[in-house]
């Protein structure tokens, strides 16, 4: 079987800002987006109601069979064209996404688009060998029997996606969702709805086969409904009090749920660092995408003997980034989210009040839109909202700490548990610190690269999330393990089945050699097992 793109799917015309998404939502409600950049309004955006939520969450139920059912190469052949979809759309859809979200757009490009053909070079390699049956080691008390493991889908995936990177937090889970036999419903955010159609443009252009992935756009009303839909796993990027309440609602079926959710990532800079590089590190760390990243870094922990040295070398470097909008070749844009940046002002303010100082940035820049400058905090206390509370923003806390010890003490306590890094020149050391922290990823002497690689899983503990995804445990995350346990079926009866009589001295002498692992006895007491058997069925 060969899947290929309807006629209409090969020829799609080019996207427009009125495009409907795959899944048409009801025309009675509508929001209106307004731009981060010039704050003008962009529009009025469709709200799918529970009515079309569950229309779309049955087609995806009735596309299931079928994509379940055809064969993983050729399930893979057809997610692979997502590839020249990105190829032939990329400039439009940097575009959209940069004006979306206010990002520049060598940001829409390389932190949304570049990194799905990494994922799919890496699925295609990963996914044959993951999802075909394999043989696990047998115990020897079950000695003529042959284990084996196998996945098979969960079924309809509900994922709800983010607004800070809504075209690679939508795409990804959703083609991994698709590799295993899956089909998906996606909820693009509210915050950028732009992004959400190009989202469901480009799954359009691939010509999947009808239903395999619906979207639905809306706002906070449409994500309650795909919770409460027949969807067989939700997973959800988000806050932690949203991803709460997604948990509540999975509990309530019980259906399984996979959170990734906020982080207060620490950048801990040992005595020995390379300052240089982690100064241009935690600068890059802290105010990519405007620092709106899970994995940004919100907490510099310096060690003493180098504090006021790495402050300096910061404070010089945050000078020169320019702030401004995608057409002036910016390199930091606007907060993408209204409600994020009073976040961000009420966490700095209330810092400043507390004592901390404010060495650059601190207010809100002075022009149309959602712009904050990159700010740099000192005296940070433990105590503060800023210290312990996730800002989502452009604002670096720096923290001074007596030695690598105390650092690490203060990096693990924490609510969250996502990302962090230590800056050594000592790899060894590096290690060992790394190996302490709790946290879901650690890097030695980088930033942010540990969540573009697709080996490697990600996600968090405790408030930070639930599960993995990225690498093998990407894949496996939206499927089904089974076991199978074969047995030859010569024989009428096991050794072991009734009737019991005359069999307990045998019986011992299996445990003795399975305990004492010793095959001669488990042999001698199978032995013993099936002569009584024998006798026993006369």
């Amino acid at each position: 079987m060969r899947l290929v793109p309807s006629p209409a799917a090969q020829e799609a015309p080019p996207m427009t800002l009125a495009d409907p998404t795959l899944s048409a939502p009801s025309p009675t409600r509508l929001f209106e987006k307004y731009s981060p950049v010039t704050g003008a309004s962009m529009g009025q955006f469709p709200i799918a109601d529970s009515e079309a939520v569950e229309g779309a969450v049955a087609r995806a139920r009735a596309a299931f069979p079928g994509w379940r059912d055809t064969p993983l190469a050729v399930r893979l052949e057809a997610i692979n064209r997502g590839r020249d979809v990105l190829l032939e759309q990329a400039e439009t859809y940097a575009r959209k996404i940069a004006d979306d979200t206010g990002k520049p757009i060598i940001e829409a490009l390389m932190f949304e688009l570049a990194v799905v053909p990494m994922f799919l070079d890496h699925y295609l390699k990963r996914a044959p060998k993951l999802l075909t049956r394999r043989k696990v080691s047998t115990p020897m008390a079950l000695l003529g029997k042959t284990g084996y493991i196998e996945h098979f889908p969960r079924g309809v995936i509900g994922i709800i996606a983010p607004w800070n990177f809504p075209f690679q937090l939508s795409v990804l889970p959703v083609i991994s969702a698709l590799i295993g036999g899956n089909t998906a419903v996606l909820k693009p955010s509210e915050v950028t709805p732009i992004a959400g159609e190009v989202v469901a443009d480009f799954f359009r252009r691939m010509g999947l086969p009808p239903g395999v992935v619906e979207v639905v756009a809306g706002d906070g009303s449409t994500g309650a409904a795909l919770c409460r839909a027949n969807v067989d796993m939700l997973f959800f990027t988000g806050s932690v009090a949203t991803g709460r309440r997604v948990a509540a609602a999975a509990a309530e079926k019980p259906i399984p749920c996979e959170l990734e959710l906020g982080g207060k990532d620490v950048f801990i800079v040992c005595a020995d660092a390379n300052l240089e590089r982690a100064a241009e590190a935690v600068v890059f760390g802290s105010m990519a995408n405007c620092g709106q990243a899970c994995v940004s870094v919100e907490r510099a922990l310096v060690v003493d003997s180098v504090h006021d040295r790495f402050v300096e070398l910061v404070k010089r470097k945050l000078a020169r980034i320019k702030v401004g909008g995608p057409d002036e070749q910016a390199e930091m844009g606007p907060m993408t989210f209204a409600k994020q940046l009073q976040t961000v002002e009420r966490h700095v303010e209330a810092a400043r009040q507390a004592g901390a100082k404010v060495l650059t940035g601190g207010q809100r820049l002075d022009r149309a839109g959602l712009f904050y400058p990159p700010t740099l905090l000192t005296d940070v206390r433990p105590d503060m909202d800023i210290y312990r509370e996730e800002t989502f923003g452009p604002v670096l806390p720096v923290i001074r700490v007596r030695d690598e010890e105390e650092a690490v003490r203060l990096a693990n306590a924490s609510e969250f548990g996502l990302v962090g890094s230590v800056w050594t020149q000592d790899l060894d050391k590096g290690m060992r610190i790394a190996s302490r922290l709790e946290s879901g990823q650690v890097m030695i002497n980088d930033v942010f690269s540990s969540v573009g690689h697709p080996g490697l899983p990600f996600g968090g503990v405790r408030s930070s999330g639930l599960g993995r995804y990225h690498g093998d445990e990407g894949l496996l995350t939206f499927m089904n393990p089974r076991a199978i346990l074969v047995d030859r079926g010569k024989a009428d009866y096991d050794p072991i089945w009734y009737p019991y009589t005359d069999k307990l001295a045998s019986a011992f002498e299996v445990f003795r050699g399975v305990a004492g692992k010793k095959l001669g006895s488990v042999i001698r007491g199978f032995l013993g097992l099936r002569k009584a058997s024998i006798d026993g069925h006369k």
